[in-house]
């Protein structure tokens, strides 16, 4: 067992261990010879049986007795009482080896199978359960079990929602009989499509499961089906676009083949790229499929819509993602034209982007930008290196369009994605557990009303524009680090990503964290804006639908104890990025990570 320190075996006890082994070798070597020959004889059989109560882990032995069954049903199908008695023969063979082992997933896989052909008497099987399932109220394999009979018995999910609230009454730490309740629960709320009747159920679920709760609050098992509880409730009814590059309003001039460290992104609303194609970006709150020309119309003069190929950014090359690429080609373009050409991006209008639940995107959006060629009047200076200097910094003092759910133009037919029920349910949720933490000083208690608070904001404002208990929030997680100094660096990650949310989410906060860098040479009048997050105590990263924009990024003097998830992000910021650059340039993001402290 986990956390028990070995000891030297005793002498007697060696060897009764070399005895179980050399009867164990001559069982298995006279089984193997049986196998071998298709001996399927009542001593072949014996054997085989010997040696699973033995090893009831020796799947061999297993597929022997599937082979022995079959032969033996085929020379008995004249007599039905010879078949069911071969079927009833198995099911104690298989009894015998979970005596010894009630964890055996060959012990339970061979019971499925006997009982799947239908020679046997399913009276039995809840009984067995009954006895397992008190031996071992958290053995999976029992419950996996108790879902294939009761499916067989024609057992509603009425009946068996009944049975884990019994097991349940009796003892509120049954994990596994809260796990079950949810699995039946989500079958139930599959078919049963009101909207009603779900919030019903989930009303009654949360009645049910407070009970538990007040009556030990340290125990996790409650608070685990809690948490599912605000899974249901919290999630939106159907996928929203959350951000988007270019940033709706802004202005991309293009020139040729010219290094950006020339000609650097010199405002929010101006950027200055070298490239023959740049992306559309579409990043929405869930994973989406059907992003394609049917589904998404670009409207410009340059490039035709059905011309726009549209690709999902996932590592796991699947055709759902959050994020969408579409490029835009600009060979056509003349050069030497000044002339803005206006892009024009509208989703939502037509059916087909859907999440992987089946919900459609039925919000129409509209997104707009403007695309300007202009020859470059420098010459390229591919060998110049930005060098980082403190002193060349120069605070914003400008509106930020570049937040871009600011941008976003949403059409007249616009539905929220959450109900007034979803966020009433979780603000007297939140009530209900600051009510609790009154009484005790629960540690998974904290942890869940940080999470209540933070669903409520965001079905209060999907754009995460305010967040309106990220302060309390921000000081649950400070004092869970203090109280359990075990995880505290789970509850730093977690502190980390409500920090982030509460600098991107508006102008007003961005704006402190903003500043032009002088320290490359341009003709423009500011530098390349950089968003400056350092000495923040971040320890992980995370809100990157809302860093499309950044074009440096400022993380040194942080806690970063990991730099996988930030080496994802930077190669899915620089990604997109170095799509609007020849790729014989530098790309436009410029990351700094010196002085970070890695624990």
């Amino acid at each position: 067992m986990h956390g028990r320190p070995r000891t030297a075996p005793k002498p007697e006890d060696a060897a009764a261990s070399a005895a179980k082994a050399q009867k164990l070798r001559a069982l298995q070597s006279q089984f193997l010879s049986y196998h071998h020959d298709r001996i399927y004889t009542k001593e072949a059989l014996d054997t085989s049986a010997k040696l699973l109560e033995i090893n009831p882990e020796y799947y061999t032995a297993w597929n022997y007795r599937k082979l022995a069954v079959e032969h033996n049903v085929k020379e008995s199908e004249s007599s039905p009482e010879s078949v069911k008695s071969i079927f009833d023969e198995e099911l104690k063979v298989v009894e015998n080896a979970l005596r010894q082992n009630f964890k055996s997933y060959g012990a339970w896989h061979h019971r499925k199978w006997v009982l799947s052909k239908g020679h046997s008497s399913l009276d039995h099987e809840l009984r067995l359960l009954d006895r397992f399932q008190k031996a071992d109220p958290r053995n999976f394999h029992a419950w996996n079990y108790r879902r294939f009979v009761a499916a067989l018995l024609g057992r509603s999910v009425e009946d068996e929602l009944q049975y884990t609230e019994d097991l349940i009454g009796n003892n509120f730490s049954n994990y596994s009989a809260w796990h079950n309740r949810s699995m039946l629960l989500s079958e139930i709320l599959k078919k049963k499509e009101q909207e009603s009747y779900s919030q019903d159920t989930i009303s009654k679920e949360y009645e049910f499961v407070l009970n538990a709760l007040y009556t030990d609050p340290d125990d996790q098992s409650g608070w685990f089906y809690h948490h599912w509880l605000l899974d249901q409730t919290s999630k939106a009814k159907a996928p929203l676009l959350v951000s988007s590059w270019p940033v709706p309003g802004s202005e991309l001039v293009v020139s040729g083949n010219v290094s950006l460290g020339d000609h650097p992104l010199s405002s929010f609303s101006k950027v200055t790229v070298a490239l023959e194609r740049f992306p559309v970006v579409l990043y929405f709150n869930q994973t989406v499929e059907g992003v394609n020309s049917s589904t998404v119309a670009i409207q410009c003069t340059f490039v035709q819509n059905e011309d726009v190929t549209w690709k999902p950014f996932s590592p796991q090359n699947s055709w759902a993602s959050k994020v969408w690429v579409g490029y835009l080609d600009l060979s056509g373009v003349d050069h030497h034209s000044s002339a803005p050409h206006t892009v024009e991006v509208k989703l939502g209008h037509h059916k087909g982007i859907m999440s992987s639940n089946g919900l459609q995107l039925s919000v129409p959006f509209d997104l707009s930008f403007r695309v300007s060629v202009k020859p470059l009047e420098t010459q390229s200076s591919k060998d110049e290196k930005l060098v980082w200097e403190e002193d060349k910094f120069y605070a914003c003092e400008m509106p930020i369009p570049c937040l871009c759910y600011d941008g976003i133009s949403v059409g007249n037919k616009y539905e929220p994605t959450t109900s007034d029920w979803q966020i009433g349910t979780i603000a007297e949720e939140i009530s209900q557990i600051r009510n609790l933490l009154a009484i005790s000083d629960s540690k998974i208690g904290k942890i869940t009303l940080a999470r209540l608070l933070m669903a409520h904001d965001v079905m209060s404002s999907p754009y995460a524009t305010k967040t309106v208990h990220a302060e309390e929030v921000l000081g649950l997680y400070s004092e869970l680090m203090k109280l359990d100094p075990s995880h505290s660096q789970y509850y730093k990650d977690e502190r980390s990503l409500v920090l982030l949310q509460q600098l991107l989410s508006s102008g007003g906060t961005l704006l402190k964290h903003c500043f032009y860098y002088g320290g490359i040479t341009s003709s423009s009048t500011h530098g390349p804006i950089c968003l400056r997050l350092n000495n923040q105590s971040i320890s992980r990263m995370g809100a990157f639908d809302k860093l499309l924009w950044v074009q440096m990024l400022d993380l040194s003097d942080n806690e970063l104890h990991s730099i996988e998830v930030l080496r994802a992000s930077n190669h899915w910021l620089s990604t997109l990025t170095r799509r609007m650059c020849d790729l014989a340039t530098e790309t436009i993001l410029v990351l700094r990570l010196n002085r970070v402290k890695m624990l």
